[in-house]
């Protein structure tokens, strides 16, 4: 039986959604008191990083879908016995996946015979992304609603991202990142390089330059594709990013001939856009590069 996929915006699919049967749940862009805006619906993400970048002194904030919000959606296909499958947004970065459980308990206290798995991607953006398209790929293969679940939850151990941005002011600002460490490296121009691995944010150190950070964020990606390249192959890679479309695809044709010169490899690099929920952490020129393995 076929399942419904939901997800929050957080997983930058918006362009592809509809055309592949996920629905999603927005954040909420929150530039002051009286402006709020659903991502994608009412703010797309190139508006949302051309006011980054002509309003750099300006921080906006997110408010995460309520609980209501899930609940919302839940009922619609519960009341139809369309049995669901919701991925989230890392539960260590976000209160989405929160919100998506409470709502299921409420759900289940009116409709009991509703089927839904909530999962915790322990990602954000573009690997998250990747995670809610290995669903669907489950869900058109036939694959069942449990299988594909507990097919999910083991693939999230396979996930890393290694990115950098072009300023930590926006990560002080959304509480990422210890104020020390935040003065520091804004007093001294110093660019951070941090990987994402089971939801956390680990430093891997700062560089002076936005080319010694992408250096390192190559060295850090060929370290982890060192420990898997006999399974290459099994494994999907995404470069995102911000503002700077064209920055990305020069990252993913590095990436390729390294991967081919170190493994032989013949791997597909796709580039996608990281949405304005992570953007408000990042500011307007985060790079970096997802891997995560097929299930």
């Amino acid at each position: 039986m076929k399942y419904q996929i939901i997800s929050d915006s957080a997983c930058d699919l918006s362009q592809e959604a509809k055309e592949l049967g996920i629905r999603l749940v927005p954040f909420q862009i929150v530039f002051d008191d009286e402006r709020s805006l659903k991502e994608n619906l009412e703010i797309d993400v190139r508006e949302f990083y051309r006011f980054l970048v002509e309003n750099p002194n300006v921080f906006p904030k997110t408010a995460l879908p309520s609980v209501q919000d899930y609940a919302d959606v839940f009922s619609e296909y519960a009341r139809e016995n369309i049995p669901m499958i919701c991925i989230c947004i890392s539960s260590k970065i976000s209160g989405s996946y929160n919100s998506a459980t409470i709502a299921r308990e409420l759900i289940l206290e009116e409709y009991p015979k509703a089927e839904i798995e909530i999962i915790d991607s322990h990602f954000a953006t573009v690997l998250e992304g990747l995670l809610v398209l290995e669903c669907v790929r489950l869900r058109d293969n036939m694959v069942s609603l449990e299988e594909s679940a507990a097919r999910l939850r083991k693939t999230v151990e396979t996930g890393r991202i290694f990115f950098s941005v072009g300023s930590v002011d926006y990560l002080k600002a959304g509480g990422r990142m210890s104020r020390f460490s935040g003065v520091l490296t804004s007093t001294l121009g110093m660019k951070p390089v941090i990987t994402m691995k089971d939801g956390k944010l680990i430093s891997e150190g700062v560089t002076m330059s936005r080319k010694k950070s992408i250096e390192k964020i190559k060295a850090a990606v060929g370290e982890y594709i060192g420990s898997i390249k006999d399974q290459l192959d099994l494994y999907n890679i995404v470069v995102g990013y911000g503002y700077d479309r064209g920055e990305a695809e020069r990252l993913r044709d590095e990436l390729y001939e390294m991967l081919k010169e170190a493994c032989s490899a013949d791997v597909e690099i796709s580039v996608r856009q990281i949405g304005s929920t992570i953007g408000v952490h990042t500011g307007p020129h985060p790079l970096g590069i997802g891997i995560l393995k097929g299930s």
